[in-house]
């Protein structure tokens, strides 16, 4: 795998709390950083597969236009 640079700004109170823990815990801030880059991308990959969708956003946004302007149902009229 390429592995890429980026700086990454922490308030110092953060970043001394974290440097703590992966003393403790004996593992790099690299390590520490990555799993939480894994953690957060996995939270986000059903949004990202339905995004994939084509014309999902799209019927997401002229769904939303249609409530702001007094459209849509309610629970009730949804269909099961």
């Amino acid at each position: 795998m390429k592995k890429g640079a980026t700086t990454l700004r922490l308030p110092e109170d953060r970043l001394r709390i974290i440097r703590a823990i992966a003393g403790y815990e004996n593992r790099t801030l690299v390590d520490i950083f990555t799993e939480l880059t894994d953690e957060y991308i996995e939270r986000h990959r059903e949004t990202m597969e339905l995004l994939a969708i084509p014309g999902f956003l799209e019927e997401c946004k002229a769904g939303v236009e249609e409530i702001k302007g007094g459209g849509g149902k309610n629970l009730i009229e949804l269909d099961d």
